[in-house]
């Protein structure tokens, strides 16, 4: 039998899934965890959902998404404070210290995916500035609820739309103004595979107690037209499993391996089929070099 003892299936993975069918799927599959995101809660109902994990046996390997926090008016401040705070709280219900946080792209985004406004806030320099801002607005927040804010670096192509902070660098440049165990990083291996710094900044964050996550799913090409969408199994692309794999060993990181994968095949597959897969890929490329 393959240990599964630390693998996390993500909601995003089975996203033709409910909240409550996720987790009846990775019970059926043994799997110890799940990784939940907003939206499969909000349709739940955040108590609801609470109890469904909690009675199938489950824990909680983080919650996405807080952050998109790079306004610059009063109104969008305003109304970012309070739905980070929201998730703060979600997170503290479900039973999850970690709570990921995808920053935010430039005010010229008209929307994730969308294009740029003519007229639109292009300064990186402030954007950048104003996640770190707000960071430090939510850190009390969250400490009081015993959640960690969870920075994600996304791949620069989503720099302009969805994440400011693209490296593991410029996160835990962030992250170490505030304790560890109320801001972290997560080393997600699609969107960090390619930093020729990756090790280094793994070895860093380890040594801080900072790695809050680790993500796994493969980069796939060519690229679909929403690059977003274009995950894919590990062992379906480009990535190095096993050596990244063995840099967060080598710091200690004993938490749980969450599979994320964004992409319509695999959306549009039978949820038992993919969880046999991804199970399947993490105990031969995963697993070994944890």
């Amino acid at each position: 039998m393959a240990d599964l003892s630390r693998l996390s299936l993500n909601t995003a993975t089975t996203k033709a899934w409910t909240l409550a069918e996720a987790v009846d799927g990775a019970v059926r599959a043994g799997l110890p965890a799940v990784g939940l995101w907003r939206d499969r809660v909000a349709e739940a109902g955040l108590e609801n959902a609470a109890r469904i994990v909690a009675d199938a046996g489950l824990r909680v390997s983080s919650l996405c998404r807080g952050g998109f926090m790079t306004a610059s008016d009063e109104a969008g401040r305003a109304a970012a404070l309070a739905d980070n705070r929201a998730a703060i709280v979600e997170a503290a219900t479900l039973g999850t210290r970690e709570l990921v946080m995808v920053v935010g792209g430039l005010g010229a985004a008209s929307a994730p995916g969308g294009p740029a406004l003519p007229d639109g806030d292009r300064d990186l320099v402030a954007a950048r500035q104003r996640v770190a801002d707000r960071v430090a607005d939510l850190a009390p927040f969250a400490a009081e609820h015993d959640v960690r804010i969870v920075l994600e670096p996304l791949h620069p192509i989503f720099a302009a739309d969805r994440a400011v902070l693209s490296t593991m660098k410029q996160c835990l440049d962030l992250a170490e103004q505030f304790p560890a165990g109320t801001v972290g990083v997560v080393v997600d291996t699609y969107h960090v595979w390619w930093d020729p710094d990756l090790r280094e900044q793994i070895a860093r964050a380890g040594a801080q107690g900072r790695i809050a996550s680790y993500q796994v799913c493969d980069w796939l090409l060519p690229l679909a037209t929403d690059a977003l969408l274009s995950r894919g199994f590990m062992g379906d692309g480009y990535i190095d499993f096993p050596t990244i794999t063995s840099w967060i060993a080598g710091t200690g990181y004993t938490g749980d391996v969450e599979v994320e994968i964004f992409n319509q095949q695999i959306w549009d597959s039978p949820g038992d089929e993919t969880i046999a897969t991804m199970a399947e890929r993490y105990d031969t490329l995963v697993r070994p070099y944890l």
